[in-house]
């Protein structure tokens, strides 16, 4: 039976930050993350592949308010406007890794899934919000949308204006795993998880699913459903090839090697601050100890390599 690999994608997979973000920008760079991928199923791995939306998201959202500032458009809550990214990026992954594939003696179906995740209505983040989302306004125009929608916002800590922040819970099922699992490993490429997925819950009386105006870390969603599917690699995809301490210093240092407990005290001594590196070394260390084999954190251009990035096991 062939290893099952779980590859999360980074915003620099589809978009680079010097980028206004054409969709000809965007599919050029899908269809290099892709042939990359080919690599990954040269070396015998099924592939499940997990994408963010933060740019994509964003974008849908100014859209929402230009659209109804411009012509009184209904706007879209988060989820539908996560369920459009999902949608969006998962079908231009697909269409690219059908060209990819095309160029190759490999022959597998593609399939994009748009995927929903279970979260805990009580996470205590939402008593916290802390994901930013959408544009920078000025202090007055934040008051005026915290007053009139109920959002909450927060001023950026590089004093560029004030932004939207919503929950980020932590995810605790993923739906349609099964369907997942049982797709890859018939060998198909799925496409699922995007963004981290579309927070849902379940009313417990009601039994009634709803969604909730939250954003799940793309890296600890994915990292679930490699758990849950019980895959062998979970890559994270990122803008390094591999994990630093003391990260763009003079005395900075690859890593080649981590084991769960040194990631461990390497993360509580502030070497992977929350913002960058640290989500990726928690995704992880959840996959590890949820029954993982290896967990490889490097860029697009190392990924075909056996011995890429840095690599992350339990001992």
């Amino acid at each position: 039976m062939k290893k099952i690999a779980v590859v999360a994608l980074g915003g620099n997979a589809l978009l680079r930050s010097n980028e206004i973000g054409t969709i000809e920008q965007q599919e050029a760079h899908t269809l290099e993350t892709c042939k990359k991928l080919i690599g990954l199923l040269r070396l015998g791995y099924n592939l499940v592949i997990t994408h963010g939306n933060g740019p994509q998201v964003g974008n849908i959202l100014l859209r929402n308010e230009a659209g109804y500032n411009l012509y009184n458009i209904p706007k879209m809550p988060l989820d539908i406007c996560v369920a459009d990214s999902q949608g969006g990026i998962g079908y231009m992954i697909e269409r690219q890794m059908r060209n990819a594939l095309s160029k190759t003696n490999l022959r597998r179906n593609v399939l994009a899934i748009i995927t929903q995740v279970l979260i805990d209505i009580n996470d205590p983040a939402f008593q916290n919000p802390t994901k930013p989302i959408g544009r920078f306004y000025l202090k007055e125009e934040a008051d005026l949308l915290a007053k009139t929608n109920g959002w909450v916002f927060k001023e950026d800590p590089g004093k560029r204006g004030w932004r939207r922040v919503v929950p980020s819970p932590k995810p605790i099922d993923v739906m349609n795993k099964k369907v997942i699992k049982d797709m890859v490993k018939k060998g198909h490429i799925v496409i699922a998880v995007g963004g981290g997925g579309i927070p849902v819950y379940w009313h417990k009386d009601t039994k009634y699913l709803e969604a909730i105006e939250a954003v799940i870390d793309k890296d600890l969603a994915s990292a679930f459903l490699a758990k849950e599917i019980q895959a062998d690699r979970f890559y994270i995809i990122t803008d390094v090839p591999k994990v630093y301490l003391n990260y763009k210093k003079p005395n900075q240092i690859a890593l080649d090697k981590l084991t769960v407990s040194e990631a461990k005290k390497y993360y509580e001594m502030g070497e992977f601050p929350p913002g960058s590196m640290g989500p990726k070394i928690l995704a992880a260390i959840e996959f590890l100890e949820g029954g993982g084999k290896e967990a490889i954190i490097t860029n697009e251009e190392e990924i075909e390599k056996e011995n890429c990035g840095t690599r992350i096991t339990l001992e």
